[in-house]
């Protein structure tokens, strides 16, 4: 049997596991708080100290978590965190990733914190094993955390986790699992369920009901690289700016609405007033259609159904010579210097791999501005760097905590051209 020691827990890790210290090497123990006097198991895992928490000794920074799954559901690490320890642990995170790339005396803004119980994106789990299970894994575990409230989530997707756990009996099949996608549009909920096989007529006469009996906006099954709508009662949709955009099924989109808006005024407030306008890996229309209110916007994203979407929504209220819109791959062909002059301001939101080769063409570029977005810390610090060495300077970030309780971090950055 392991050991058991002695920890004091010292900060929070960027993957919101309690960081102490042993031997001089760094322990990393899940659902601890800076201050914490603890005893653990240790164990090496990948290369690492990890130690699985036996008993809190003397609580530190911490508050009662709101969740009862708090613990053993991977979806929040951080709810066991005093409101400072949580501040602090969030700016510590982007503060230690600039560091590491040199940035040591930036400008960064208070943490934008947003509420909880809005977030309107969720990926639950469904299996059926003797019982039915419906809701998230847990902390590093293939295990589902039997799902039976979350103060993450919108009350509208919450709803639908019991609903779920029924239909997911009636369709599967013995020691059978599936993935259910639930997005909250304008008007209702989006449901994509990922299936082993393709449901046969008894299923989806029961996913038919299911859409009915809950007013879904619609219901679509995707299985054995088929994919099929089931129902759809209304159109699912999201405003951006003012602008209805028809959303694809399981189309990406910022946590919330409320974080839709703070990081669309984060936006506007760094871009100022420019000519043209490129937005890069621009989703849906996120920013699109709201830095259309400064100048002409060129929409690039390589998403086709999202790219179709935005271009849809530009021409149903007159704006297609407002905001034009390009399909393409900025990883494998990257906008390149020549194609930079037309514009004197760029924003760019890539996925959490960041923006490497485009960074690398736009730093070579002569575009006045640049605003970023990004749900990375790590990433942006590292596409920062090459703007920066390109002859940019950083002016300022301003962190926006879109992902309560979760150990992510969204920011919008500024470059201005030395």
């Amino acid at each position: 049997m392991t050991e058991e020691i002695e920890l004091t827990i010292d900060s929070v890790g960027v993957r919101g596991d309690g960081v102490a210290r042993h031997d001089g090497k760094p322990v990393y123990v899940p659902f601890t708080a800076p201050g914490d006097r603890v005893l653990v198991r240790p164990s090496a895992v990948k290369g690492e100290m990890r130690g699985e928490l036996v008993e809190l000794l003397v609580p530190g920074e911490r508050v009662e978590p709101r969740c009862a799954h708090f613990g053993t559901c991977g979806g929040c690490a951080l709810q066991h965190l005093s409101d400072d320890a949580y501040v602090a642990a969030k700016l510590g995170w982007l503060r230690g990733a600039l560091a590491q790339h040199g940035f040591k005396d930036i400008e960064i803004a208070p943490l934008r914190r947003l509420a909880p119980g809005t977030r309107r994106r969720a990926r639950l789990a469904l299996a059926r094993n003797g019982e039915t299970v419906a809701g998230f894994h847990g902390r590093m575990s293939h295990a589902i955390v039997d799902l039976r409230e979350c103060h993450v989530l919108h009350p509208a997707l919450v709803a639908l986790v019991v609903p779920l756990r029924v239909l997911a009996a009636e369709i599967l099949p013995r020691r059978g699992t599936a993935a259910a996608s639930l997005t909250l549009g304008d008007a209702g909920v989006d449901v994509v369920l990922a299936l082993l096989k393709v449901p046969d007529l008894a299923a989806l006469e029961a996913l038919a009901h299911f859409a009915a009996a809950h007013d879904l906006a619609r219901l679509s099954w995707s299985a054995d690289h088929a994919f099929a709508p089931v129902a759809q009662r209304r159109p699912v949709r999201a405003v951006f700016a003012g602008v209805a955009v028809d959303l694809p099924p399981d189309v990406f989109l910022q946590a919330s609405g409320e974080a839709d808006a703070v990081l669309s005024d984060f936006v506007l407030d760094a871009i100022d007033t420019p000519r043209r306008i490129a937005d890069l890996y621009a989703g849906v229309g996120t920013f699109s259609f709201a830095l259309a209110s400064r100048a002409p916007v060129h929409a690039v994203e390589g998403d086709a159904e999202a790219a179709k979407a935005l271009r849809d929504a530009a021409a149903r209220v007159n704006r297609a010579d407002r905001v034009t819109v390009e399909r393409r791959d900025l990883t494998r062909r990257p906008m390149s210097v020549a194609e930079f002059a037309r514009f004197d301001a760029v924003v760019f939101d890539p996925p959490r791999t960041g923006a490497l080769a485009q960074s690398r063409a736009l730093a070579a570029s002569a575009v006045p501005r640049v605003v970023a977005v990004s749900c990375n810390p790590a990433t942006f610090a590292r596409d920062a760097r090459i703007l920066v060495d390109g002859g940019y300077t950083l002016a300022h970030v301003a962190p926006v905590d879109s992902f309560i309780w979760s150990p992510h971090l969204e920011l919008v950055a500024r470059f201005e051209r030395r």
